[in-house]
């Protein structure tokens, strides 16, 4: 069987390490195994890695850098995400699905509401405690999607399978 494959976004650098930070600061260690991420996919088929790397350097050839906007915090019940907010986004997103539709798992076919996890399986009142701290605080965040990321996923840490930069 093929390794699966996750889809994420590419944030521009700054926005990238100010998220990272976060989630390194606040993430439990022993778990902390991938870096700040915006999924747009979970898990594709990995025996369709060509087809998929033909239809992202295809799209991402035809699409331009865009903004992002992390404009506020969520509570997730054991943990704390940043939201994402980006037209743009949620229609590649969309496209992608409708193209990739016979590939989905149950997981990706879900409304899609991108996040960045910056703390995950503590306990609730943690959680609870951190959000209310940060969202004391919290200052929007304005970044740029720079590109799309694939990977493979190796049942803890990610490994990149490739790069695919927006047009400028």
């Amino acid at each position: 069987m093929s390794t699966p494959l996750i889809l994420t976004l590419k944030l521009d650098q700054t926005t990238f390490e100010q998220v990272n930070r976060l989630r390194q600061q606040y993430f439990p260690p022993e778990r902390n195994v991938v870096p700040a991420h915006v999924i747009l996919f979970h898990q594709l088929p990995g025996d369709q890695e060509s087809a998929i790397s033909h239809s992202l350097q295809t799209l991402c050839a035809q699409t331009r850098h865009f903004p992002v906007s992390l404009p506020s915090l969520q509570f997730l019940g054991n943990g704390v995400a940043i939201n994402v907010s980006s037209p743009a986004l949620m229609q590649l997103h969309k496209t992608l699905a409708i193209a990739w539709d016979a590939w989905l798992i149950p997981q990706d076919r879900q409304g899609y509401r991108p996040h960045i996890t910056i703390q995950n399986k503590v306990e609730p009142a943690t959680a609870r405690q951190l959000h209310a701290e940060l969202d004391a605080q919290w200052q929007p965040i304005t970044g740029w999607g720079e590109g799309l990321l694939l990977w493979y996923y190796q049942r803890g840490p990610w490994e990149l399978a490739k790069e695919f930069c927006f047009a400028q």
